[in-house]
């Protein structure tokens, strides 16, 4: 009995497994600074998580949904854990996007490289003789 699934591409399984470690290595990192902030309030660590806020905070401007947000939680209908869980989703949602994209132009890349390699299947130049 065969399997019906079509073979996986190495490409594709090395794409998620980046996207999936830098997702955790960012929200780890985001924990840890947050956590820092809160109980030393340095401002070395202020700068540091406005800094990890701006990756997800540009991506909801390019979509117009920070606005939005920022109304929601001055007005009191989210809290400051429900604005991190939306950055956090919106962080993880924005490196996977980014290992698909970096992903299809390496395929394409190794796609155009290894037919130039094996000559492209079209013929050759015509000679001189």
């Amino acid at each position: 009995m065969s399997d019906p699934r079509p073979p996986s591409s190495p490409l594709l399984k090395v794409m998620w497994g980046n996207a999936f470690l830098l997702s955790v290595l960012y929200l780890l990192a985001g924990i840890v600074v947050e956590s820092v902030r809160r109980r030393y309030h340095a401002p070395f660590f202020e700068r540091l998580s406005m800094a990890l806020d701006s990756l997800p905070a540009r991506a909801l401007e390019l979509v117009h949904a920070m606005g939005p947000l920022r109304e929601a939680y001055f007005s009191g209908r989210i809290t400051d854990l429900g604005v991190r869980a939306v950055f956090g989703v919106v962080t993880v949602a924005v490196i996977f996007l980014l290992a698909l994209v970096v992903g299809a132009i390496m395929a394409v890349l190794r796609f155009a490289l290894l037919r130039a390699t094996r000559g492209g299947g079209s013929p050759p130049p015509p000679g001189d003789g």
